[in-house]
């Protein structure tokens, strides 16, 4: 398979297809989509259920066509189609996407509440990250606009994601408030958000929170061998994965951090499978543990949500079997199989081509995988901060074996309205997959 193609597991949002009028011409864009299908056909998962009658010209083009092909993938078990996931990108787009760079303000929000709109995260070489913004802290007002709610969602997605300059007013945990005019520009996004060593009673539980699998592949993959060394050196016990907005990025990075984590006894045993569709069994393959660092520990917790997809719930997945692995937060995004990119004219499709499953064969979380401890995401809170819902359950499991009562007010619920669900998943703007 790797010969083959460069593979991902991505899992995203896009648009849905809209038909028009056959056009069976001989265009260029018309033999685009007959590529478009034809690849699909040999290398989707499920491509015995696309019917013989599917037009790829009634569609407008390359993303459409996938858009339309989830509808045939039925799996056992699911009443309804799986895959929600195959896409199309203008390969010029997917470069910049791939590589973590990005020309914004570097701010990502969501709603605690409506009527309460928080920085969720700020990436570190950003304007927002320059400016000092951090997560946690309330906006009140976008460009002279307090009307801060869920019905002006489509306002300030586009005042926060896609203007070149915005004027923001902030309120911060003191209470006091903080006028900042962010103006876009191109910056490279740093997975590694923090690290830290939490000391208590005798032990030392190590923190990352770790963003994405995408960006400087060599530059991330190097940082992880002093910051493993250092966890090691200080004889932590327990490891904290905070995974909870990271929709995937790179395998070979997931492969990294797993090998750092899983304990050493691991070493050689099976780490994930993926198997591809019946023309293609030849493209099956096995990765193995090779495990890295001096760190050797048993118990390992992941802080999830929604949006963890992916390669993210494939470090999960993967780690299962051979350590102590407890979930805290809500259930994951729910994504066990992969794409590879096919370049068809100036395009990449994705259609899902093959499924992914651990050492011990299991997979197919198309729902999702379940949390040990349901929590809040803690959003008026910043990173690190012990007294954040979900970190705070972790840390009482470690040191007292019980996940404990974690005080929850009304407007921080992990079970959010749906409406503020919904309108956080539209200001989702972070990328979700996994790339080889």
């Amino acid at each position: 398979m790797a010969n083959r193609y460069a593979w991902l597991v991505i899992a995203g949002v896009f648009l849905a297809g809209c038909k028009k009028n056959d056009n069976k011409g001989n265009t260029e864009e018309d033999k685009i989509k007959t590529d478009v299908l034809t690849q699909t056909r040999d290398n989707y998962l499920w491509y015995n259920q696309i019917p013989e009658s599917f037009n790829a010209q009634a569609y407008d083009g390359p993303k459409e066509i996938m858009t339309a092909i989830r509808n045939y993938s039925i799996e056992p078990g699911f009443s309804q189609p799986v895959d929600h996931y195959s896409f199309a990108i203008k390969k010029a787009d997917w470069d910049k996407i791939s590589t973590g760079q990005a020309t914004d303000f570097g701010l990502n929000v969501f709603f605690m509440s409506d009527g309460d709109l928080r920085v969720r995260a700020v990436e570190a070489e950003s304007p927002a990250g320059i400016e000092g913004i951090r997560r946690g802290w309330r906006i009140t007002k976008i460009a002279g606009n307090s009307n801060i709610v869920i019905s002006n969602a489509d306002f300030i997605s586009d005042k926060v994601y896609n203007s070149t300059s915005t004027a923001f007013t902030f309120e911060l945990p003191d209470g006091s408030t903080k006028d900042i005019t962010l103006t876009a520009t191109t910056y490279q996004e740093q997975p590694l958000y923090l690290d830290t060593v939490y000391s208590e009673a005798g032990k030392k539980t190590a923190y990352i929170v770790f963003n994405s699998f995408l960006g400087d592949v060599q530059a991330v993959t190097n940082s992880f061998e002093p910051l493993f060394a250092e966890f090691a050196n200080e004889n932590v016990t327990d490891i904290v994965v905070d995974l909870r907005y990271n929709g995937g990025g790179y395998v070979s990075l997931q492969q990294t951090l797993a090998n750092y984590i899983v304990k050493s006894s691991a070493n050689g045993s099976i780490m994930m499978t993926e198997q591809f569709n019946d023309k293609h069994t030849g493209d099956n393959v096995t990765t193995m543990f090779q495990k890295r660092g001096t760190l050797n520990i048993n118990n390992v917790y992941f802080i999830v949500s929604d949006n963890t997809a992916s390669a993210s719930e494939l470090l999960i997945n993967n780690l299962k079997p051979y350590m102590s692995v407890k979930l805290v937060g809500s259930k994951t995004y729910g994504k066990p199989v992969g794409f590879f990119g096919i370049q068809v004219s100036d395009w990449l499709i994705f259609p899902v081509s093959f499924r992914s499953v651990n050492g011990m064969g299991q997979g197919n979380y198309f729902d999702g995988i379940d949390v040990d401890k349901e929590t809040a995401d803690g959003l008026d809170k910043d990173w690190g901060d012990t007294n954040e819902a979900a970190l705070a359950a972790v840390l009482s499991h470690i040191h007292t074996g019980s996940f404990g009562y974690i005080p929850v007010s009304p407007s921080l619920n992990s079970t959010l309205g749906g409406d503020v669900k919904k309108i956080n998943r539209q200001l989702n703007k972070s990328f979700m997959g996994a790339v080889n």
